[in-house]
């Protein structure tokens, strides 16, 4: 899905043209991988501009930054208000938004330290990540045979842009073999997460999804699951996967920020149960897009508005 572009992009403080957002060939990032992002998305809602789970999805950023030892030079308010005026500056009514923090160019090697830290904030217009129809139709995925990172290799609970790699090796292998997603396991052979997204599971009316131990990515599209189902009286429980279960689910779907609420119909060609949505996967995004599009009570706090005039925790 092509970037559209926006007018603006925050960098370092301050607001600069969209394509004066370059950094050298020889930065730290560009030769390591050496970044930390999230993904955003805000919604168009009858009050206007609604960004989902802001102090959530940066409270992950600064902890990802934490594991890599990358010291953000702003305060998490700071960047909270900076992408509120950035969804603004840009007069976007829904977008997608992506911090980015990176070491950047002043030394080359390794060694990441002498490097200088970088922030970004993007917005710009975004659709539905696996297509329009796929929220009500379904996708049909695959498991991947490349698994995620082991545990003490790389740390999946940091949403670093090296991790990326394996993730583009799923999506990749997925795409090649006519399939909308990847689903890998992890290193001992349970089901772990899709190239960007999390795993759910139903079966005989419970949901289930693997823990934060089988190397997936805590997703903050997957804790508003279980809000709303535990909400709805549906039970909720983390567990290892192995995966036959998949094959076995009455329904399988994909939560996270750039799916949303997903369905899958068939898994390495064998159909989840009749091929189709299910209620409980139905019943999960009728809430969720409920909420975020501003159509029921934000019962949750989720919606933080860019047009409001009060400040993030000021």
């Amino acid at each position: 899905m092509p970037i559209v572009k926006a007018s603006k992009i925050w960098a370092n403080g301050k607001m600069i043209d969209w394509d004066d957002a370059t950094i050298h060939v020889l930065s730290h990032v560009v030769n390591y991988g050496s970044s930390i992002f999230e993904g955003i998305r805000c919604y168009k809602t009858p009050k206007g501009p609604a960004v989902f789970r802001l102090s959530d999805h940066i409270e992950r950023l600064f902890d990802s930054c934490k594991v890599y030892r990358i010291e953000i030079p702003y305060t998490p308010e700071q960047i909270s208000n900076a992408i509120l005026e950035l969804v603004r500056v840009n007069r976007l009514e829904q977008c997608y938004i992506r911090p980015i923090v990176l070491r950047g160019y002043g030394d080359i090697g390794v060694n990441p330290f002498p490097a200088p830290i970088d922030v970004y904030l993007a917005c710009y217009p975004w659709g539905k990540y696996l297509g329009e129809d796929a929220l009500e139709n379904g996708v049909d995925a695959c498991v991947s045979s490349w698994a995620r990172m082991a545990p003490n290799t790389l740390p999946a609970m940091a949403k670093a842009g090296a991790n990326y790699m394996n993730s583009q090796l799923i999506k990749m292998e997925a795409l090649v073999n006519g399939y909308a997603e990847g689903i890998a396991l992890t290193s001992e052979g349970f089901v772990s997460e899709g190239s960007g997204e999390n795993v759910f599971t139903v079966r005989d009316g419970v949901v289930y999804t693997p823990p934060i131990s089988s190397s997936i990515l805590p997703g903050i599209t997957r804790t508003s699951v279980f809000k709303i189902c535990r909400d709805a009286q549906i039970e909720v429980i983390e567990r290892v996967i192995p995966r036959e279960f998949l094959y076995l689910a009455d329904e399988v779907f994909f939560a996270g920020t750039a799916v949303e609420i997903t369905p899958v119909r068939s898994i390495d060609r064998i159909k989840i149960a009749d091929g189709r949505r299910g209620p409980v996967t139905e019943e999960i995004q009728k809430e969720f897009f409920g909420i975020v599009n501003g159509n029921k009570p934000d019962r949750y706090g989720w919606l933080t508005f860019a047009n409001a005039t009060n400040l993030v925790n000021a």
